[in-house]
């Protein structure tokens, strides 16, 4: 039988919705502007950033997911999905940084960065909450 989002993850979806619109029209926008060099100086800096501002509301949106679900296990695989990504983003980071130090891979990440490889880790963690607890926590 199919469960019912509940009203915290009907916000959540709405939140991500709305920041990956934004995330999208910005980094498009940004890669544009700067690809045709008609932005400089600080206005320059203020566009590089706008893409990344998205990003950090959806960090926010999964905090605020967790406080506002009701369900303490939902809320339970959020957090442990949570951790395995921190985790997972954590290693692949250290790893990369290492291997740079070492000047065994180019300098930069071709544009992978942390925030990347966090929401790779949500996926490795939605999938470690299935094998372990039997479910990701989907409400379809």
């Amino acid at each position: 039988m199919a469960r019912r989002w509940s009203p915290a993850a009907r916000r959540y979806g709405r939140r991500l919705a709305v920041l990956m619109t934004i995330y999208l029209l910005s980094l498009i926008s940004a890669v544009w502007l700067f690809k045709y060099e008609l932005v400089s100086g600080p206005a320059a800096w203020a566009l590089a950033i706008a893409p990344a501002l998205p990003i950090i509301g959806v960090f926010w949106a999964v905090m605020r997911f967790i406080i506002e679900e009701t369900d303490e296990f939902i809320r339970l695989l959020i957090v442990r999905q949570c951790m395995v990504a921190t985790g997972f983003c954590l290693t692949v980071m250290t790893v990369w940084e290492f291997l740079q130090n070492f000047e065994l891979v180019p300098p930069g990440n071709g544009g992978f960065g942390a925030a990347f490889f966090w929401f790779i880790g949500l996926g490795v963690g939605a999938l470690y909450n299935k094998l372990t607890m039997g479910t990701a926590g989907s409400c379809a």
